[in-house]
């Protein structure tokens, strides 16, 4: 296994095998690290979004880095994702709210036009700095090569199933501060919204959504994974606002939800369970989430470490690595988990 694991001011790559884990290497320290990407059939390569240097990748695993997309425009790079089906197809979102994409593993990247037009756009803003925004999450459906969404923070979710020629703004029931969203590969037009106003669900490829919230005490939501071997088992990362989510002392939480929405009506169906462990309790920033593929499994960092878990969060087992004095107390942003 390897993670690309993009810290507040910092690329950690980190290698486990035989049950052995170690941090191999770290790049862009000092930098202001917002997002990472990789693709289980290139695991070698991982793409990096910096907020104030642009775009690194590397090609090696992590030993070494490179500035690429110097054509992308403004170097605020927020948001990076990577068609399921194509290794080489990068999507790129920007501060303020722009979107590129390469056909060619990042050797070009070319502006997707249009998506500012859409009716929203003027009411688009980032609290903490108000007269911007950006691309926060970009998620392309592995059923449909047409058809991607996109989170603004703040303001809107966009659907295009065309590519990005035309785009959906705000369908019923959306979101508008979408932190993270997801698809799952054998579930398709089912769509995972983790957002600051609450996690919702689409099953007709975004074009509604319903706001399911029973037994999710902490609504600020973060981070979403579904278990890749069943589409209605779900976790999420949670605070109850930004405060206690980003800010030191901190306290946020994990919660796992077994049924499909539809039964929110039951008590056991569809409703939120908190979890215990080392993602949940004070003193912890909220963590994200991510999966090797393998049914059950998800993978998590916070700010006291790299985390692994077999049975889908019941536990957990935080990876054996001397874990950096500067991260105990800063957010990590993204991460990336691909075979050796």
């Amino acid at each position: 296994m390897r993670a690309y694991l993009a810290h507040r001011d910092r690329l950690l790559t980190i290698s486990e095998a035989d049950g052995a884990a170690a941090i191999d290497s770290e790049h862009l320290e000092g930098r202001t690290v917002e997002c990472v990407a990789s693709h289980p059939s290139a695991p070698g390569r991982a793409y990096v979004g910096t907020f104030d240097a642009g775009l690194f990748r590397t090609t090696d695993g992590g030993a070494t880095i490179d500035r690429i997309g110097t054509a992308i425009e403004p170097d605020a790079v927020m948001a990076i994702a990577i068609a399921p089906r194509d290794p080489d197809e990068i999507w790129v979102g920007t501060e303020p709210s722009r979107l590129y994409r390469s056909r060619d593993g990042g050797a070009t990247f070319e502006q997707i036009e249009g998506m500012d037009a859409v009716p929203s756009a003027e009411e688009w803003a980032f609290p903490p700095r108000p007269h911007t925004h950006h691309v926060r999450w970009i998620e392309p459906d592995p059923a449909d090569p047409h058809r991607v969404y996109v989170g603004i923070e703040a303001g809107t979710l966009l659907v295009t199933t065309d590519g990005g020629e035309t785009w959906t703004d705000r369908p019923p029931g959306s979101r508008r501060d979408n932190h993270q969203l997801a698809t799952h590969p054998d579930a398709p037009g089912r769509v995972y919204s983790a957002a600051g106003d609450g996690y919702a669900e689409s099953t007709d490829g975004g074009q509604s959504w319903t706001l399911y919230q029973t037994g999710l005490e902490h609504r600020y939501v973060w981070s979403v994974l579904p278990d890749p071997g069943d589409p209605d088992r779900v976790l999420v990362t949670a605070a109850s606002g930004p405060r206690s989510a980003h800010s030191m002392p901190g306290e946020s939480y994990c919660y796992r939800r077994t049924g499909h929405g539809s039964y929110q009506s039951s008590a056991d169906d569809g409703t939120w369970e908190r979890l215990d462990g080392p993602l949940s309790g004070e003193g912890v920033l909220r963590g994200v989430l991510a999966s090797d593929g393998e049914a059950g499994h998800a993978y998590a960092a916070t700010n006291r470490g790299c985390y692994r878990s077999e049975d889908f969060g019941s536990s957990w087992t935080r990876l054996d690595v001397e874990w950096p004095d500067a991260c105990r107390e800063q957010t990590a942003r993204g991460l990336a988990v691909v075979p050796s």
